[in-house]
């Protein structure tokens, strides 16, 4: 393992460390703060919110994804299809049938229509000031957010607690760069 995986590793750890610290009410409270800054985002009709499904500690982005349904958005949530492919999309509202996927995570089944989001919002383990983040290591969202780049303008942005904030993330030529980050303190907008 290199030098840069090493610190990134050692990075995740502090960073989950830091968010499972948190307690319940402190989560809940982030919950409803990152609701506040469903502004930051241009959606309306025919524009597509993907979240997802909060696991372990992660920022629940439940109360935000409802907060941009009720601007005009339509959601969605990712569907793993196997190691080293990236992730699609499929439509989800409230009636949406959820399974467990992949890796045990909550998702549409194949019933729900696939989708292209316009705005994904992405989990992350740490993120830095610089529009870097880290997630879990296995480059699911650095593969999609590359597809999805290709094909056309999408913003990403990562949903975070301000603790897992780390003055620097190394960066790799597979990393994709973020264009938000929301904490339940903080915008910290990179497309200016």
């Amino acid at each position: 393992m290199d030098s840069s995986q090493n610190l990134k590793n050692e990075l995740r750890a502090a960073a989950f460390a830091r968010r499972d610290a948190l307690d319940a009410s402190q989560r809940a409270a982030a919950c409803e703060a990152l609701a506040k800054h469903a502004a930051q985002f241009e959606v309306g009709p025919g524009c597509v919110v993907a979240g997802f499904s909060a696991i372990r500690t992660e920022i629940d982005p439940s109360a935000l994804m409802w907060a941009l349904r009720a601007r005009g958005a339509s959601l969605a949530l990712p569907v793993a299809l196997g190691r080293g492919e990236p992730l699609i999309f499929r439509a989800w509202r409230s009636d949406t049938v959820l399974v467990r996927g992949l890796y045990g995570i909550l998702e549409p089944s194949s019933d729900a229509e696939e989708v292209e989001p316009d705005i994904v919002l992405v989990p992350l383990a740490a993120f830095d000031r610089r529009g870097h983040r880290l997630g879990y290591g296995g480059g699911y969202y650095d593969r999609t957010l590359q597809r999805l780049r290709k094909a056309k303008r999408i913003t990403a942005a990562g949903l975070a607690f301000s603790a897992q904030q780390m003055d620097e993330i190394p960066v790799d030529t597979h990393d994709e760069p973020l264009d938000l980050v929301l904490t339940e303190r903080d915008v910290i907008n990179f497309r200016e």
